[in-house]
């Protein structure tokens, strides 16, 4: 295959490009029965859309989505769903003085080598514009974990170049087109990018996403580990560079003694795992970190060659995100479900008929997966 789909047992395949007429999804293997509709997608594309703060680029997509197959009287088949979203916004003529030109930091240079051929248009194939389709193949997995589980999956930009929130407020991140955690230090992010938007230039983001609750079993004990699928499927989206599970890089500087999250009868002391243990869900809160480099399309000009191989100077316009990292909060919680949701149906397709052995720790509060 091309690299085009991702997960086994839920196997999502998406197509289309930036400035071409659609872009959309087929998703195989969703169990029967989920209500869906096609309003239920609003909320969640929405919040991953373009042009709801100066901060994002100026780009307005309708993003409506048209539900092609797979669900019947409100409820999916358990047949392959197709979703299509029509391209309504896009504006290829800002990419024309670049056509011939390979932006530094960007897939131009990479793609014209490996395929000869390219779609200069917004990136094509390569443009955030992909993931708009993994955010609505996201809401049906995030609805499926939320019936089954009763799990949440929510994320939060963490860090913004200089600018890192300490605290967290989840019922503030979702009142800000931000995302922002922590209400005191809003001001000061949003002057910090206003300055960043007026020079032309772009920055870096740390995201945080989590999941909770989530079944202990989850994962696979070598090749399908959990950690592993679900970093594969955050580096995947556009522009990470970095993925933590639970503290991540800060494991460097701890000891066994500190790291270790020790257990009780109500529950784990902490969770510096991040929820998974040995490539399996632990039944803590699933927790994973993504670093996003700042967007190479900015108007500050640089140096580069052409398809011809000839020094030239590139400036991007048109309208480009300052800091990626604010619309990647919805696309990161979808790519989270989607792992989650793939490996509860491979868990249940292997184990379904084990029994519990237990412990069952109090602060659990749900079922073994299966």
């Amino acid at each position: 295959m091309a690299g085009n789909t991702f997960g086994q047992s839920l196997a999502v395949t998406t197509f289309g490009e930036s400035h071409g007429p659609a872009i959309g999804c087929v998703i195989d293997g969703c169990p029967p029965g989920i209500p869906l509709a096609e309003d239920d997608f609003d909320h969640d594309l929405a919040r991953r859309a373009t042009g709801r703060t100066r901060h994002t680029s100026q780009r307005r997509e309708e993003d409506r989505v048209e539900i092609l197959s797979g669900v019947y009287q409100g409820l999916t088949t358990g047949t392959p769903i197709a979703l299509l979203i029509r391209n309504t916004d896009a504006r290829s003529k800002d990419y024309g003085a670049i056509a011939e030109r390979f932006r530094p930091g960007h897939a131009d240079f990479t793609y014209w080598r490996k395929y000869g051929h390219r779609d200069p248009r917004g990136g094509g194939r390569s443009s955030a514009r992909e993931t708009t389709v993994r955010v609505a193949a996201g809401v049906i997995a995030k609805r499926f974990l939320e019936r089954q589980y009763g799990t949440r999956v929510r994320a939060c930009l963490r860090q913004v170049g200089p600018i890192r929130a300490a605290q967290t407020d989840w019922d503030f991140v979702e009142s800000t087109p931000l995302f922002w955690p922590e209400p005191s230090s809003l001001e000061q992010l949003e002057a910090f990018l206003d300055g960043l938007r007026k020079s032309g230039d772009s920055i870096g983001a740390l995201v945080e996403v989590e999941a909770a609750p989530v079944p202990v079993g989850l994962g696979e004990p070598v090749y399908g580990k959990l950690d592993a699928e679900l970093a594969a499927a955050l580096m995947s989206i556009n522009a990470v560079k970095a993925v933590e599970i639970g503290d991540g890089l800060a494991v460097v500087e701890q000891r066994g003694s500190q790291h270790r999250d020790q257990i009780s009868r109500d529950g784990f002391a902490s969770n510096h795992a991040g929820g998974i243990l040995g490539g399996i869900s632990s039944g803590q809160p699933v927790v994973a970190r993504i670093a996003l480099k700042p967007t190479s399309s900015i108007l500050i000009p640089g140096n580069t060659l052409d398809v011809h191989g000839e020094p030239v100077e590139v400036v991007t316009k048109g309208r480009h995100d300052p800091c990626v990292g604010i619309r990647a909060i919805p696309i990161a919680e979808a790519m989270m479900a989607l792992v989650l949701a793939d490996q509860v149906l491979r868990h249940r397709a292997q184990n379904a008929d084990v029994v519990d052995p237990g412990p069952v720790l109090a602060s659990e509060g749900h079922d073994k997966a299966g």
